[in-house]
């Protein structure tokens, strides 16, 4: 888990150095290779949404783990469903009477907070939408809640590299 960690500037500059480069490649990526790392990342965060929910409750005393089981259920499985066809790379509308096209583009790194009352489903929702959008994110978890965070980042995350996203895209 260190290797998501960010404790000091130049550790803070040297990731964001290696996410820029990270979300450059996987701002090329197509439709397809974007839509297969997103289900890839939703099914591991899926999978382990138990694992998940028990860490969560463990490491802040806050919530029911059932509950937060469903979170974190919602957070994959019904993200998945809700968005798995949505156009995010290229041209997703034209509208040939008014001459227009609309283009999707990443916008670079996401920078997201994630409070320590839903520390895993907020985690993996921001990451999964940051990765059907091609974009990097950078966490911040709260103090009370980093290792659970950090860990339903990683699940995430190493699905969607073992899926062909670019190694570097979380910080």
């Amino acid at each position: 888990m260190n290797n998501y960690k960010v404790t000091n500037f130049e550790t803070l500059t040297k990731k964001m150095n290696e996410m820029r480069k990270a979300q450059e490649i996987f701002a090329t990526y197509s439709q397809e290779q974007v839509d297969a790392i997103f289900k890839a990342a939703a099914h591991a965060i899926n999978e382990n949404r138990v694992l998940l929910a028990q860490e969560a409750v463990a490491e802040t005393r806050m919530g029911v783990i059932e509950d937060k089981v469903i979170k974190n259920q919602v957070a994959s499985e019904f993200i998945y469903n809700k968005y798995k066809n949505a156009k995010t790379a290229g041209v997703i509308k034209e509208d040939i009477g008014e001459g227009t096209v609309k283009v999707a583009e990443p916008i670079g790194i996401v920078a997201a907070v994630v409070p320590t009352t839903n520390p895993t489903s907020t985690a993996a929702f921001k990451v999964l939408i940051s990765l059907k959008t091609r974009n990097a994110i950078f966490l911040a978890p709260h103090p009370r809640a980093k290792n659970c965070t950090i860990h339903a980042a990683q699940i995430a995350i190493e699905a969607a590299e073992a899926a062909g996203a670019p190694k570097g895209l979380l910080g």
